[in-house]
C-alpha cells in the first residue's frame, strides 16, 4: 500500500484536501445549558428529500434559525450533518441551516468539513492506492451498466454511487455488483439506499467518521443527539446517547430510536429538535 504522505500529497495535488487538513487538531467543544451539545442529522430523508424533489425551504430556515441561536445564546445543541453526500452538497447544507461552528460528515466519511475553518479533511487512512481502486470501479461500473441506464453520482471522491431511474433495477444488480466488487479484491463494502448503490471504501463509514468529528471536536457522546430514516444510520445511532426519526424512517431504523415524529423529513427534525429541548 501507498503510504499515507504520499496519499496526502496525491490529495492536495488532485485538490482533495486542503493544506491545514494535515494538522487535524482539536477543537474546543461548544456546550450548552441543556442536556445536549450537538445533534448530528442525517440529509437525504431527514433535512431533505433523497430524490430532486425541492427542498423545504421553510423548515430549513427554522432549523437555521435555531442553530443561530444555539451559538448565541448556548441553550441548546448544535445541528450539524452527516450524509452519504458529496462534500460539496454537504457543505451547501451547512451554510443553508446556519451551522458554523461543528465539523459535518460527507460522502459516508470519507470527509470532514469544517464550516468555521473551511477546511475538507480526508480520511487519513485512504491512500492513492484507494483512490486509484475507486477509479478503476467506476469505469468497471459504466463498462458494465452505462448501457443499461446507469450512471454515477458527480461530486465523490472515495466511493462509487450508482444511480437509475429505475430504483427496482438498482435492487436487481445489486448482488452482482457486490459480487464482481468482491471477485477483484477490491475493498467495498455496498449497500442500498431508497434510490442509490453505494460502494465505499470498506474501513470508511458513517461510524469512522462520526468518531472523527467528535474526536476532533472533543464533544463527550453522552451530549450528543442523532437523528436518521435508514439503517445507513445506525452507526449514528450506535454512537450517541440519544436517536429519533422523522415519520418516513424505514421500519428497521425505528426500532432502534428513542422517538419517532409524527412529521416527515425536514418538519420532522424540528419536532425532533423540540422534543430535545424538552428533554
Amino acid at each position: 500500500m501507498a503510504r499515507k504522505s504520499d496519499a496526502m500529497a496525491l490529495g492536495i495535488a488532485r485538490g482533495y484536501v486542503n493544506l491545514h487538513s494535515i494538522a487535524d487538531s482539536t477543537m474546543n467543544p461548544q456546550h450548552s445549558s441543556g442536556p445536549f451539545d450537538l445533534v448530528i442529522c442525517d440529509i437525504d430523508g431527514c433535512l431533505a428529500p433523497e430524490s430532486a424533489t425541492p427542498f423545504d425551504v421553510a423548515a430549513l430556515q427554522q432549523v437555521g434559525q435555531y442553530n443561530r441561536l444555539a451559538t448565541e445564546q448556548r441553550d441548546r445543541p448544535v445541528v450539524t450533518v452527516c450524509s452519504g453526500r458529496p462534500q460539496p452538497f454537504v457543505e451547501a447544507m451547512c451554510r443553508l441551516i446556519h451551522n458554523r461552528s461543528m465539523p459535518a460528515v460527507a460522502e459516508n466519511g470519507t470527509w470532514l468539513y469544517v464550516p468555521g475553518e473551511n477546511e475538507y479533511l480526508m480520511d487519513p487512512d485512504i491512500t492513492a492506492e484507494h483512490l486509484d481502486i475507486v477509479h478503476e470501479a467506476s469505469r468497471f461500473v459504466m463498462d458494465r451498466y452505462g448501457p443499461k441506464g446507469v450512471t454515477l453520482q458527480p461530486g465523490k471522491t472515495a466511493s462509487v454511487t450508482l444511480y437509475h431511474r429505475q430504483p427496482e433495477f438498482l435492487q436487481e444488480i445489486m448482488p452482482e455488483v457486490q459480487e464482481e466488487l468482491s471477485n477483484r479484491d477490491w475493498p467495498f463494502r455496498v449497500s442500498m439506499t431508497w434510490l442509490y448503490i453505494n460502494c465505499d471504501l470498506e474501513f470508511v463509514s458513517k461510524a469512522s467518521g462520526v468518531r472523527r468529528l467528535l474526536e476532533r471536536t472533543g464533544t463527550d457522546p453522552a451530549r450528543v443527539a442523532g437523528i436518521g430514516d435508514t439503517t445507513s444510520d445506525l452507526p449514528v445511532a450506535e454512537a450517541v446517547r440519544y436517536f429519533a426519526c422523522p415519520a418516513n424512517a424505514s421500519e428497521d431504523i425505528r426500532r432502534h430510536a428513542h422517538y419517532v415524529s409524527p412529521h416527515e423529513e425536514a418538519a420532522g427534525v424540528l419536532d425532533i429538535l423540540e422534543q430535545l429541548r424538552q428533554a
